[in-house]
């Protein structure tokens, strides 16, 4: 594209001159090229004038070429372009030997080229009854028809239900009905009858012939599935050539099909099935001019009803016109491998079985002649599949970095795409090796891209039909709600309300045995205000944290506690937990309208989309319009769109899903089109339902920098400098599971009961297929396998010693990957490391500030991660704009966190307590807190100090309390019981005349602790006092582990107890009179005591004596501590026998695993 301006001259004479500023298109003439060097044998071919030949091609022997130069050929020598038919499998070679024949003979002379599924529909469009098919036939996708079967199959379970069915499937097949290996196999029995010509009526009399009652059913159901597709418009691929066939065997197409080509050439014949040659018949029967090129052993589409015999027949099946069998060619070089490849090959070729061709053609068909030597081929073994990644992606960044390979010229290549690919793609792309994928070697949803669009559309979806059943039913109710008493619903809200209010510390019971607890503290189940969200926790969380939304775990944290503040302030002190919060919240986005933007906003967005979308689907709106609700509302394709731009590997990321994304809508519209609306939730079922992935109609014509990731049987024409054979296991690669057992549809032969597969063929085929990939190389060929050191574990294919190399082992991975970002990160760890000398040291500095150095032409840093003001360890410790406490206020403690403030670690102290972001509780706190719970009752005198009253009520509750087997349930519901048994004896023992006055005691008192002012706030789990009216405090402990006697004498939590009862704390409980302290103790339930305290049936008891006096000066300096490093804001990490179970190991500087935040 140019442009010209009324002042300028323009650049192409016969172009007009245009306003200033306009644009105009000039077409630029294709590039012509000049005729290619042939050998003998490609001459003999282009010299080839008329009648049948056969031309066996095998890898990289110039067949392309070859094919292209023979039209030239015959069109330079007065050929009629549109007389020449030149048909082939794929796509993707018609789009090649199209784009080649337009750049050899130019765009407007080239004859048509084309697959024989595009050749077959035009021949139906073109006979196509206007009567019956108002609309053009639509060709249906394979994971259509694959959806379109089951959906059949499952309606035969309803239809015999009701006595309608009339498919009569055998009684042992009537279970598998609704399975989806019974699907594969009848989709294999439909498309084998129509390869073979066979319509329902023809089979069902080959099936009574035979005695099948399953094929029998088969040819019933193949009725039944077509009279569906005519109603629907559409036709399947086998159907379609089927169609073909019989349209040209009419006698007016027939005349027509002959008077209209001349020379019909095809290519991969051996991909060809027997519908697809008795099309050829029909065109160039007779000793017409048929130019076949194939190679037997390339032969690999068998799973899709290739049937390599065709090419085998060829000479007798087309023969020449007075009856001779039609010649055999041979193109003889190879151009594609070097000599060293090509001997490694050729071991594989010497282990097929012998052809019915000649042998002499097939002899020199298998021993190519090389144009060059070189090439190299390496097998190597590891010993886990993980090892194996790592290693591969070494492989592809060296190639790539030291022997200068481009990206776009290395492959990956496996035997088994869904079960196979994903895995490589986390692994190379972790590693970051750039990866081209074709969209279709997945189905649809398992593209990263697509799976929050669905997980949305399933979320309303669901919504809006549980919605509508829920209306129905309230309509179907309406005259029996009209007789119920009006009293009950009044009597059962002030139940409800009189029991609303839950009198516990809030924080004591944010864990999963807090439920359970509350239930206790009231006697019933917990209160429940909110309405039934109509969103999952799950999906919710999911979606909140998918690119849709956008927000990350801190987001959700700080909008989390944010929800369950605005639940306290209204009145309930145990809101629900934050996952739930946001749940509702994001069902209802207006809750959110109050919330901080800066981390609400992306809830808020999303919340509206799905309301839309819900909106959208009520008001009858189809799955495509409520995807594009979902996606355009938000920034994500804007995001994409920025990213693809800019290139790189987050382009290349941002290309593929883009290309989901536009699939999905794709499959989505033609859903919508095929089906007349169904709703979303059978587009839905029907995504779920694709097993395998869709071929798509358009593949992209340029390709990003990239390795490609793909299957064999996909790489099937293509080559590149290195490619990667991977996963090449004993079992796997060759697969000789006979495929399709059941209904055994490779049985069903033209002429009577075929027999089937043998191993010993299966074998053949997987060694064609692996013989392909091999064959995909032209400079370096590296094969993988997992050899793990058990005899029972995978195993090297029998292939990787076919190649005639010994295959290495390797045990171990790379030192480190070869990327930038792992160089810095060694580079970083040398500098710091203290076992390597000094020179080193400074030698990894030096190499650190060359890459820091490094710009591109914009001036912006190419390796910023090299520069110091990107390490965090360099940086000042941060300070908060805003104080964490102010210090004209007291600051406030509990006496459970003073020792961890103190004494323990203070950053586990901030990170849990401040910040909130400890793990979240376990079932042992769960315990801890029932436990409590019971105590308190007994101790209150709302229990009996009876054993099977409080395992009645533990049993009441014991399930909410959530373990990961049954058998830890009962064994922590035993130690349970132990526990109260040993409370209730100590409980009523008689201990120095001590009794109870309070139980759960709160308090809350402000203390003077050098230069700070400390308030102190927690709950006393048990108040006791002695003859002298002394007060001495109790705390039950449920842990397995006790502290010392040291350590208690000297223990936080039980000092500032005591200093708060000094202060005034239990005053209350006193009658208003102020007791001296009499000291504290812990009482462990789940210890049992030594002998001389009672033994194992009393809980171990460890006292703490009185601190009034100088023994107790060291609680105040405890607290002044404590209250120093909260106002100067000095949480520096501690490590100590206390990490062993903290959270934050992975992100602390004093931790191993941490210090690579800070280094």
């Amino acid at each position: 594209m140019s442009s010209s301006s009324s002042s300028g001259h323009p650049s192409h004479p016969q172009v007009r001159r245009g306003s200033r500023g306009a644009y105009r298109l000039v077409r630029t003439p294709p590039a012509r090229t000049d005729p290619p060097r042939l050998d003998a044998a490609q001459r003999a071919v282009v010299d080839h004038r008329s009648g049948p030949l056969l031309v066996l091609a095998g890898p990289g022997t110039g067949k392309t070429t070859t094919l292209v130069e023979s039209v030239a050929d015959r069109i330079a020598r007065g050929g009629d372009p549109e007389r020449i038919l030149v048909l082939t499998f794929s796509r993707k070679a018609a789009v090649e030997l199209r784009d080649r024949m337009a750049l050899r003979i130019g765009a407007a002379r080239a004859p048509r080229a084309t697959t024989f599924h595009s050749f077959g529909y035009a021949l139906v469009r073109a006979h196509q009854d206007s009567d019956l098919f108002v609309e053009p036939l639509r060709l249906l996708s394979g994971p259509e028809q694959d959806v379109t079967v089951r959906e059949l199959l499952a309606g035969q379970v309803d239809l015999e239900r009701l006595g309608l069915a009339h498919v009569r499937w055998p009684d042992e097949l009537r279970a598998c009905l609704t399975t989806r290996g019974f699907a594969d196999e009848v989709r294999a029995v439909l498309a084998r009858s129509r390869e073979l010509g066979l319509g329902p009526d023809a089979l069902a009399a080959f099936a009574r012939r035979i005695g099948r009652p399953d094929w029998r059913a088969a040819a019933v159901f193949l009725a039944e599935y077509l009279d569906v597709l005519d109603l629907q418009g559409v036709l399947d691929y086998a159907e379609l050539v089927h169609r073909a066939v019989l349209l040209a065997r009419r006698p007016e197409v027939a005349a027509h099909l002959t008077a209209q080509y001349d020379a019909v050439y095809v290519d991969e014949y051996q991909d060809t099935d027997p519908a697809q040659v008795r099309l050829l018949h029909a065109l160039a029967d007779g000793g017409r001019t048929l130019v076949a090129f194939g190679d037997p052993d390339q032969s690999i589409y068998a799973f899709r009803g290739a049937d390599v015999n065709g090419i085998l027949d060829f000479p007798t099946a087309f023969p020449r016109a007075d009856g001779r069998p039609a010649p055999v060619g041979v193109l003889r070089t190879a151009r594609r491998s070097g000599s060293g490849l090509l001997a490694a090959t050729r071991l594989l070729t010497q282990r097929m079985p012998l052809t019915r061709l000649p042998a002499d053609k097939v002899r020199a068909h298998r021993e190519l002649t090389p144009v060059r030597g070189g090439g190299r081929v390496e097998a190597y073994t590891y010993p886990t599949a993980g090892t194996e990644l790592d290693n591969i992606a070494d492989i592809l960044r060296r190639a790539h970095l030291e022997d200068g390979v481009p990206w776009r010229d290395m492959a990956v290549l496996v035997r088994a795409g869904s079960r196979t690919i994903p895995t490589l793609r986390r692994a190379l792309t972790s590693a970051g090796v750039p990866l081209d994928i074709d969209g279709d070697d997945l189905p649809l949803r398992h593209e990263p891209a697509v799976a929050p669009l669905l997980t949305a559309l399933r979320a309303v979806a669901e919504a809006e039909a549980d919605t509508g059943a829920r209306t129905g039913e309230r309509f179907g109710a309406l005259g029996s709600e009209a007789d119920a008493d009006p009293r009950a619903d009044a009597d059962a809200d002030a139940d409800a309300d009189a029991d609303a209010y839950v009198d516990a510390d809030a924080d004591a019971y944010v864990d999963e045995g807090g439920d359970a607890a509350t239930k206790l503290s009231r006697g019933e189940h917990a209160y429940r205000a909110d309405e039934p969200c109509w969103l999952s926790t799950e999906t919710a969380l999911t979606l909140l944290t998918s690119p849709l939304a956008g927000m990350d775990a801190a987001d959700l944290r700080r909008l989390g506690r944010a929800l369950r503040d605005e639940r306290r302030a209204a009145g309930n002190p145990l809101p629900p937990p934050s996952d739930e919060l946001l749940a509702q919240a994001l069902a209802e986005p207006e809750r959110l309208a109050v919330h901080d933007p800066a981390y609400a906003r992306g809830a808020q967005r999303l919340g509206a989309l799905l309301r839309k979308a819900r909106e959208r689907l009520a008001g009858g709106g189809s799955a495509e319009e409520a995807l594009w609700d979902l996606w355009d509302g938000t920034p994500w394709p804007t995001r994409l769109e920025r990213s693809a731009r800019r290139g790189g590997a987050a382009g290349r990321n941002a290309d593929r899903d883009l290309d989901a994304v536009c699939a999905l809508f794709a499959t989505a519209a033609r859903a919508e089109e095929r089906t007349g609306g169904r709703g979303a939730l059978n587009f839905l079922e029907e995504i779920d339902a694709e097993d395998i992935a869709a071929d798509t109609l358009a593949r992209r014509a340029v390709r990003p920098d990239a390795v490609r990731l793909m299957t064999a049987h996909r790489s099937k024409g293509l080559e590149w400098r290195l490619v990667v054979v991977a996963g090449v296991q004993e079992g796997l690669w060759p697969d000789l599971r006979r495929r399709g057992s059941l209904l055994e549809a490779d049985r069903i032969g033209r002429d009577g009961l075929a027999e089937p597969l043998s191993p010993g063929a299966l074998l053949a085929e997987e060694r064609r297929l692996f013989y392909v990939a091999a064959t995909r190389a032209r400079e370096r060929l590296v094969v993988t396998a997992v050899k793990a050191p058990a005899d029972d574990g995978d195993q090297p294919s029998r292939f990787l010693t076919e190649l005639g190399v010994e295959p290495a082992d390797v045990t171990g991975r790379p030192r480190r990957p070869l990327a930038v970002a792992a160089l810095v990160a060694e580079l970083r760890a040398t500098t710091v490391d203290p076992r390597v000398s000094e020179p080193l040291r400074e030698a990894a500095a030096r190499r650190l500030a060359r890459l820091a150095a490094l710009t591109d032409e914009d001036g912006r840093p190419l390796v910023p991660s090299a520069h110091p003001y990107r390490w965090w360890g360099m940086w000042d410790p941060t300070e908060s704009k805003v104080p964490l406490r102010d210090r004209d206020q007291p600051v406030t403690l509990s006496g459970s966190a003073l020792d961890q403030l103190a004494n323990t670690c203070a950053l586990q102290w901030f990170l849990g307590r401040e910040v909130k972001a400890d793990a979240p509780a376990t079932t042992a706190q769960g315990f801890g807190n029932v436990v409590h719970v019971l105590a308190d009752e007994v101790a209150s005198g709302h229990t009996p100090a009876d054993l099977a009253v409080l395992m009645e009520r533990l049993d009441s509750v014991w399930n909410a309390l959530a373990f990961d087997a049954p058998w830890k349930s009962a064994q922590e519901k035993a130690n349970a019981r132990v526990a109260l048994e040993r409370f209730l004896k100590w409980h009523v023992m008689d201990r120095a005349g001590r009794t109870p006055v309070a139980s759960e005691h709160d308090f809350d008192v402000t203390l003077e602790a050098g230069e700070y002012e400390v308030r102190i706030r927690g709950q006393m789990d048990r108040v006791e006092t002695d003859a002298d009216g002394r007060a001495y405090v109790v705390d039950f402990k449920t842990g397995k582990q006790a502290p010392t006697s040291s350590e208690v004498a000297r223990h936080p939590q039980l000092a500032v107890y005591q200093l708060a009862v000094r202060e005034g704390a239990v005053d209350e409980a006193f009658d208003g009179v102020r007791p001296q302290p009499g000291g504290a103790e812990l009482v462990h339930l789940r210890q049992g005591a030594p002998k001389r305290d009672g033994g194992e049936t009393l809980p171990k008891v460890q006292a703490q004596e009185s601190q009034e006096g100088p023994e107790g000066e060291w609680v105040g300096d405890l607290l002044a501590t404590a209250a120093g490093k909260v106002l100067d804001e000095r949480f520096t990490p501690t490590a100590g026998q206390h990490c062993t179970h903290c959270s934050f190991r992975a992100s602390c500087s004093a931790r191993p695993e941490g210090r690579h935040v800070v280094e």
